[in-house]
């Protein structure tokens, strides 16, 4: 059971990490996806960093459970947030995408409570 715990906090970490990156980066198809959903660019910084610290959470959690409850608390909250968000833009068919980024920290807060 602890592989698979490290394995899926892993693989959440890479994910949101690079979610993180990418925006950061300024990645042209995050910045027109961003634009479409009407999220201010006075928040792009904050919400690449806000993923960059969930997934250096979750990595630390692995060490610390404590952290990493919380910051897969927090990434679960993001994602959600970010569903949300996709959804009042009316972009439908864009929901799916931040909750693919959201299944995995929750498997790994799952396989957390389970060990």
């Amino acid at each position: 059971m602890r592989t698979a715990q490290i394995v899926v906090t892993l693989l959440a970490a890479l994910m949101a990490g690079f979610s993180g990156a990418v925006l950061l980066l300024r990645a042209q198809w995050i910045v027109q996806a961003l634009t479409e959903y009407r999220v201010p660019r006075s928040w792009w910084t904050w919400l690449g960093l806000a993923k960059a610290a969930g997934a250096a959470g979750l990595v630390a959690g692995l060490f610390v459970p404590v952290i990493g409850v919380l910051a897969g608390t927090g990434l679960v909250l993001y994602f959600l947030g970010a569903a949300v968000t996709v959804a009042r833009a009316r972009q439908y068919t864009h929901i799916p995408f931040p909750l693919v980024y959201a299944a995995p920290v929750v498997g790994a807060l799952a396989l957390g409570a389970a060990a």
